[in-house]
């Protein structure tokens, strides 16, 4: 159900590794939680972003949630549509949504995230909790 090539976080962020840089977006459980996106901010190109820690947030008519970044390192590249059209997201979360790339400072961080039957586990528990 989520993509085998991804890396996943406790918060629901995915990560694609491409040698030292990493694709970041949200899940699709995330953009499901979330329901109608409406606003997005992102990092600039050249910021810092830490692992488990904020690098922006998203916005729906429900709710404001913080975006975290699954590793530590540089801001690469910024999805510069996502602010005018977050519906990407909701459309193509592992695509055209994806957020920010990351030059990784540390390839170790890579191995706390989940992979994609233990990402589904976790959706599962959170799932029969609510």
């Amino acid at each position: 159900m989520y993509p085998k090539d991804l890396k996943y976080t406790k918060t629901h962020e995915w990560a694609k590794v491409d040698n030292v840089v990493v694709i970041v977006g949200i899940t699709e459980f995330a953009v499901r939680q979330l329901t109608d996106l409406v606003y997005v901010e992102l990092p600039s190109v050249g910021g810092k972003v830490t692992k488990d820690a904020p690098f922006g947030s998203i916005e729906s008519v429900k709710a404001v949630a913080d975006l975290n970044s699954p590793v530590t390192g540089e801001v690469i590249e910024v999805n510069e549509k996502l602010p005018k059209k977050p519906e990407l997201i909701t459309k193509d979360p592992y695509g055209e949504g994806w957020m920010i790339k990351v030059r990784m400072e540390n390839l170790a961080e890579l191995d706390a995230l989940m992979d994609s039957e233990e990402y589904e586990e976790l959706v599962k528990k959170e799932e029969q909790e609510h």
